[in-house]
């Protein structure tokens, strides 16, 4: 059970945060389910600033974390933690200074505790991006496509 193994890890999920426009935060199509993109934000916490510039990439690596725990926090909100079988594909976008080329190893810090939470099924394809902008100046904004279980 994933949400036991969120305990074991030592691993708090924030609280779901509600969607910034007109749109869903997670979408189920068949047997998958499309998570929006997500940012950096826990409640009270919101990392902002681009990474190689504000922040360094130590930094750029634990917004993409915390956008992982949200993403898993919408998920659990939405349909259950339980009801996901395998992570299928992260799109990872990085608002970065000029120059910043360490754009995998920024989401790294998503796929890492994905894999952590998973094991073998949180394994997925990736793409990860340099942005000259995100909305509201955000570190990262992360989106996910996951299997849910048959």
């Amino acid at each position: 059970m994933i949400v036991e193994r969120l305990h074991e890890l030592g691993l708090v999920l924030p609280a779901a945060f509600p969607p910034a426009g007109n749109y869903l935060a997670c979408t189920v199509d068949g047997g998958l389910v499309h998570v929006g993109g997500h940012g950096p934000i826990d409640g009270e916490t919101i990392i902002t600033g681009k990474v190689g510039g504000d922040l360094t990439l130590e930094q750029g690596r634990l917004a993409a974390r915390l956008t992982a725990l949200s993403i898993l926090a919408t998920l659990e909100a939405e349909i259950g933690l339980d009801r996901i079988d395998r992570i299928v594909k992260v799109f990872g976008m990085v608002n970065v200074a000029p120059g910043f080329n360490q754009t995998p190893a920024v989401i790294d810090g998503c796929s890492d505790l994905l894999v952590q939470v998973f094991g073998e099924a949180g394994r997925h394809s990736r793409s990860a991006v340099g942005m000259a902008e995100l909305p509201f100046d955000i570190a990262v904004e992360i989106e996910l496509v996951a299997r849910l279980v048959a």
